[in-house]
């Protein structure tokens, strides 16, 4: 191994390795218990961003985990051909390079440069997921255009539109009047704008007075078809079945009663414009009311307004203020700030617009997906996001489906030009289903993009048909995604699983938060706070980037990115990989048939210590990543490699590697090997790269370590008494070093060390250690002794079971080491108030476990009697 550790030289020779050897590859042992996930498909053109990194990591850090734990883990990878952003892009391309719009080019060229497009640069994302060290399948990479997906499309359309749950009909709809196509929810980002919100007077066509209606949107009034109150509003009572007549329009309108208005919000009385508005529109829907569009799909207001036809809706809105103001029907404008829906693309406001659509009708699909959660066979973690689900599902509206562009499945619905009907089959008609006419035509629309984002878990494994992949893999087992798509495409997933294959999709739905800055500010391109992963891999390495993001993560909340921790996640890999040269250094003659641990009686009592600290290890992350806790897991693995392996086993291993017992030696090396490879192991989901670059240079017998056994408790590791004794020779010989360096003496400086032990069994603990207490305290004279009698002028350490004493005559300033013990006096007081605290807190003890609770008086009484035992050891000093 070099003497340093430079990602830039391992990572992609590895990743190749991995794929040259089939390591991703699921399938290749039916043995073995399945494990699946899906990866959310990214847009095809899209680049990796650090919210990309961060699910794909935990993603991998689970099916690198399941393929080491013995299971068949399919990892599947694909991308979303991602309609309206891959358009969008392709679209202002032909403009620039070549000044032509798609409808120049017509549908069927234009679609083919859409698919040159893809071909050229619609895979970075997925190469850039290689540079991750993703462990995808690449063998199953799938595309929602693709040949398969595109049948399952069409399958569940047909169903869905045999079944009456998918309609054409004239509905509100989100429409973007740039990009000139309906828009889903998700496609629409509200802002908090600065605008104005207009009182207007509308007057009753008696002439006995008028109503006032506020609006943000005047320009919509040209389209108003009605004025709403409360049923229960006395004010109004009296006016029911009025009219008013419209300003500018000078139509007459009726006066209607509705649930739908709040009568304590703003004067009582609500304009309808049932074409330009959702709310109105369920109105209108109830009370019969007419839709009146006045708006072109380019934003431009149509015939229907009047004298202001073809004006923008911005330029006609300040043209309508005017008129109105001009002519007293104003009657306040008030500053007023409100979210206004943006297009996702393009930043366009966003129209609240009446248009005909195809639709799917959800109440049906939305009870047994409602069903599943609260029966347990989906469950969110955290728990707290199910309510997020299901409050959408309780209150969910039909889903408007057709969007107005080229790029994406076509609708497969034809019309008949001779009897107006409409066919929707599997496969292309030549003729009408009514009448057997010839002369039909498709619909022009696509899909939205999430129609077959939803088919996703089960339309890769090659449904509708009954493949082996859809029998052995689905349901998959987990799904990791944001918060942010809970109800856009999480619970079109699973309505979509239960109705087309009676199952749910995956069973466990883990969410994590956003990957915000330092400062905790969402990133985006105006505040220039973005990451860009790759540049943190060139710089750092994978790995680095991999472990920060995971150490990170508390599920369901967000993460801040600090360049420190990612700096930190180096150095630790620095850490390892420096260890890792000193173990090799020292086994270079043994063989992995020379690893067998033997006799653990025979070893000493650091080794079966680190075994035992090994085993805990082990045991406690399948705990954590079994309940999806990255962030405990990520802690536990860097404290034992960091601390206990590298600190400490590696120090204490010198006794006798250094040493001229060869048994003991021996044992030293197997211990160092066996230890540094299962660390590696346990390591390897977080960190693989580095592991791997390790463990090739280890002695075994395995291809990858991405095809180890991942590390299982034994009770053969199990050793209370070495973690007993461990634990006392470690704090002896951290507390010597401590007044060592409080006192200014050298470590290579002999020094008389005294211990007086508490009890018999502490004795036996420190006389077993003596070796140890020997080579790590450079002692020139070490007594330990029940019965010893403290000789004056000494500095003095407490331990839990013994008190040490270094007789530093001539070195020591006794103000000096009376001010250290009054120090430690109050640090060991305020850990017996918190404990004290933590006891008389009613909600502690009635809620932890009985063993907690009592490791947690032990504790404190620990304390106390350390403290005790200083205050004595200060009047001495004071004598």
């Amino acid at each position: 191994m070099s003497t340093v550790y430079d990602p830039k030289l391992v990572e992609q020779r590895l990743y190749q390795f991995w794929l040259d050897q089939g390591c991703f590859t699921a399938g290749k042992e039916p043995e073995k218990q399945p494990y699946a996930i899906v990866i959310p498909p990214p847009n095809v053109t899209g680049q990796l961003h650090i919210g990309h990194a961060l699910n794909f990591t935990l993603q991998d850090i689970l099916i690198r985990w399941k393929r080491l734990s013995g299971f068949d883990a399919l990892w599947l990878p694909g991308t979303d051909h991602a309609g309206i952003a891959t358009q969008t892009r392709v679209e202002a391309i032909l403009q620039k390079e070549e000044g032509v719009s798609r409808h120049d080019l017509g549908r069927e060229k234009f679609i083919e440069r859409v698919w040159d497009w893809k071909h050229k640069y619609g895979n970075i994302i997925t190469n850039q997921m290689k540079n991750m060290g993703c462990s995808v399948d690449w063998s199953r990479e799938r595309f929602t255009m693709d040949e398969g997906l595109c049948a399952a499309v069409r399958e569940v359309f047909v169903r869905l539109y045999e079944k009456g749950l998918i309609y054409r009909g004239n509905r509100i709809i989100n429409w973007c009047t740039r990009c000139q196509t309906a828009l889903s929810d998700i496609e629409v980002e509200h802002e908090e704008k600065q605008g104005a919100l207009y009182h207007l007077r509308y007057p009753l066509v008696d002439g006995s007075g008028h109503l006032i209606v506020a609006t943000t949107r005047p320009e919509t009034m040209l389209g108003d078809v009605a004025v709403a109150v409360h049923p229960d509003d006395a004010r109004y009572r009296h006016l029911l079945g009025k009219r008013l007549r419209l300003p500018l329009a000078g139509r007459e309108i009726p006066i209607i009663a509705d649930e739908y208005v709040e009568m304590d919000f703003g004067t009582g009385c609500v304009k309808m414009t049932p074409a330009h508005d959702p709310n109105d529109f369920e109105v209108g829907q109830r009370h019969d009311l007419e839709n009146i569009n006045i708006l072109n799909q380019d934003g431009t207001l149509n015939e229907l307004a009047g004298k202001y036809a073809g004006m923008d809706r911005f330029a006609a809105r300040k043209q309508v203020v005017a008129d109105l103001e001009a002519q007293g029907f104003v009657e306040k404008i008030e500053e007023h700030t409100h979210a206004v829906g943006h297009c996702t693309r393009c930043s366009t406001i966003v129209e609240p617009y009446l248009s005909d659509q195809w639709f799917v009708k959800m109440e049906p699909l939305a009870k047994p997906a409602i069903r599943v959660v609260e029966e347990g066979q989906v469950q969110f973690i955290p728990e707290r996001f199910a309510k997020i689900y299901m409050h959408w599902m309780e209150n969910v509206r039909d889903w408007c489906i057709s969007r107005q562009l080229w790029w994406g499945h076509r609708i497969p619905a034809w019309y008949c030009e001779d009897c107006g009907g409409t066919t929707v089959v599997r496969k292309d008609p030549d003729t009408c289903s009514h009448c057997g006419s010839s002369r039909i035509h498709q619909e022009e629309d696509v899909l939205d993009t999430w129609f077959s984002s939803a088919l996703w878990p089960f339309s890769t494994m090659g449904w509708p048909n009954e493949t082996n992949d859809l029998k052995r893999y689905f349901p998959t087992n987990v799904l990791v995604t944001g918060f942010d798509i809970i109800y856009f495409w999480v619970a079109r997933m699973i309505f979509s699983a239960l109705e087309f294959t009676d199952e749910a999709p995956f069973h466990d739905v883990v969410i994590h938060g956003l990957v915000r800055d330092a400062q905790g500010r969402k990133m985006s391109k105006s505040l220039g706070n973005g990451i860009d992963p790759l540049e943190v891999i060139e710089q750092y390495g994978a790995d680095a980037l991999r472990f920060m993001l995971a150490s990170g993560t508390t599920l369901g909340n967000d993460l801040r990115f600090h360049f420190e921790r990612v700096e930190n996640a180096r150095n630790f890999a620095n850490k390892i990989w420096n260890a890792s040269r000193y173990v090799l250094m020292n086994i270079s003659e043994l063989s992995a048939a020379d690893i067998e641990l033997g006799d653990l009686s025979q070893y000493g009592t650091a080794d079966r210590w680190i075994l035992h600290r090994l085993n805990e290890t082990a045991k406690d992350m399948q705990t954590c990543l079994s309940r999806y806790d990255f962030g405990e897991a990520t802690r536990i693995i860097y404290e034992f490699i960091w601390n206990e392996f590298c600190d400490w086993y590696i120090e204490l291993s010198k006794l006798y590697l250094y040493g001229q017992d060869e048994g003991k030696k021996r044992q030293s090396k197997i211990v160092l090997v066996y230890v540094l490879d299962r660390a590696l192991r346990l390591l390897h989901p977080f960190m693989p790269f580095i592991t791997e670059e390790i463990w090739q240079h280890l002695p075994h017998t395995g291809t990858s370590i991405s095809l180890a056994e991942w590390p299982v408790d034994q009770e053969r590791f199990v050793d209370a008494s070495a973690v007993s004794d461990m634990e006392l020779l470690m704090e002896l010989i951290r507390s010597v070093r401590n007044v060592r360096a409080e006192m200014n003496v050298p470590p290579s400086k002999p020094v008389t060390l005294l211990i007086k032990p508490t009890s018999e069994e502490y004795e036996q603990k420190l006389v077993r250690g003596t070796d140890y207490i020997t080579r790590f305290c450079n002692p020139d004279t070490l007594e330990i002794d029940r019965g010893l009698s403290v000789p004056e002028k000494t500095v003095t350490a407490v331990l839990t079971g013994a008190e040490v004493y270094l007789p530093l005559a001539g070195l020591i300033d006794l103000d000096a080491e009376i001010a250290r013990l009054e120090k430690e006096v109050k640090t060991l007081n305020e850990e017996v108030d918190r404990l004290d605290k933590k006891l008389s807190n009613t909600g502690f003890a009635a809620k932890a476990p009985a063993h907690v609770v009592e490791a947690e008086k032990n504790k404190r009484d620990d304390y106390a009697d350390k403290r005790q035992k200083v205050l004595q050891r200060i009047a001495e000093l004071k004598a």
